[in-house]
């Protein structure tokens, strides 16, 4: 009889711990706080319209990887998105390198992941038939680039300039001509063009122009990735959550993205996690033209 006690007075007392690790174990485990729905922006994409063409199916495909609705929210411009960020307006936000250190500072935007292109360089082009063959060269003369804020057609063809030696405030003569630089450059009214490595071919392309008619004089080493951020409003776990799906399902969501014209650059990319660390070189871009404030909130 003693013994047969015994043994279900031990059987209690070894379920009883069992039952106290379940329950300890549960405490101990966090649950993620989901939104019920996440609106998303893009910095360079203006327009309602011209977002769900170039971002909808993408998003479509963001929201079965997630299982959460995803909307569409245009911004007017890149600096657009930092009151959408601080007023909750939107939550998700693909940006462009010189983009995100503007949202990092001003609106405090928690990196996601970023989208490491596989040809992502700035290059100068010039005629083939110029004699110029370094950048050093182009002091005195008229320089093509892209737009104000762009980081392969603008700020990262500055600071190749300014470590050639020129300023390009007074040594080089910069004309904003976005693509149009190529035919420019053709027709013999710019004497340099700085562009991208990856849209370098299709610019090209879709002005009947010829590789031919160029030289590349100078490649940058791999620029900084565009890159998804986060509101800090959102859940620090939420967001590594989403970070773990997005690259699980990356082949998919890369997929989704190439649907659209203007993200064939993405093609042959891979979804990397994101550091705060790799964009010191645009941050010092800002340093060097004096523009460092505008990274201030």
């Amino acid at each position: 009889m003693k013994r047969r006690n015994l043994i279900r007075y031990s059987l209690l007392f070894i379920a009883g711990c069992n039952a106290k690790l379940n329950a300890d174990n549960t405490r101990g485990q966090s649950k993620i706080i989901s939104p019920k729905k996440l609106s998303f922006a893009v910095t360079d994409v203006a327009g309602i319209e011209d977002l769900k063409r170039d971002f909808g199916y993408f998003c479509n495909t963001l929201e079965e990887v997630l299982n959460i609705k995803i909307e569409l929210y245009p911004v007017d411009n890149p600096t657009a998105a930092v009151p959408a960020l601080l007023s909750g307006k939107v939550d998700i936000v693909f940006a462009g390198p010189s983009e995100y250190l503007i949202l990092n500072a001003r609106a405090k935007a928690v990196p996601i992941i970023a989208i490491k292109r596989k040809d992502y360089h700035s290059i100068f082009v010039v005629s083939a038939d110029n004699k110029i063959d370094s950048l050093a060269q182009l002091k005195g003369k008229t320089v093509a680039m892209r737009k104000i804020g762009s980081t392969s057609g603008h700020l990262v063809p500055t600071k190749l300039l300014l470590d050639a030696g020129l300023d390009p405030t007074t040594n080089v003569k910069i004309v904003m001509l976005d693509d149009d630089g190529a035919s420019a450059l053709k027709q013999g009214k710019v004497d340099a063009w700085t562009v991208s490595s990856d849209r370098y071919k299709n610019v090209i392309e879709s002005q009947g122009l010829s590789e031919e008619d160029f030289k590349v004089i100078f490649k940058s080493s791999l620029l900084p990735h565009d890159i998804f951020v986060a509101s800090n409003q959102l859940t620090s776990d939420f967001i590594t959550d989403m970070r773990s799906r997005m690259i699980q399902h990356q082949e998919k969501l890369i997929s989704s993205m190439l649907t659209a014209k203007e993200n064939q650059k993405y093609r042959g990319s891979e979804l990397i996690p994101a550091k705060d660390s790799d964009y010191n070189m645009i941050r010092e871009v800002y340093q060097k033209i004096g523009q460092d404030n505008f990274l201030k909130q």
